[in-house]
């Protein structure tokens, strides 16, 4: 799987631990913002990025190549790998 993957996470989120450590099982390489540990212009950047990919702005939030999932849906992140 070639597609860049970008997740847009919270360093205290569960279920963004659970979506990090599957890909790190898996051995798929990665791109993580803790949106969370940013601060001012950044943060608010990286969160207008969200919104746009996700308008709840909930997380995480997932970026596969073209395809966005939203929250640790283990099928659909499987799915979107071709694994």
């Amino acid at each position: 799987m070639k597609a860049p993957i970008r997740l847009y996470t919270l360093s205290t989120c569960g279920h963004c631990r659970s979506t990090k450590q599957f890909l790190d099982e898996c051995k798929i390489r990665y791109e993580f913002q803790d949106v969370d540990l940013l601060t001012g212009e950044e943060r608010d950047t990286v969160i207008e990025e969200v919104k746009k990919l996700n308008v709840r702005c909930t997380f995480p939030t997932i970026i596969i190549g073209d395809r966005v999932i939203v929250g640790f849906r283990e099928a659909e992140i499987r799915e979107a790998l071709g694994l």
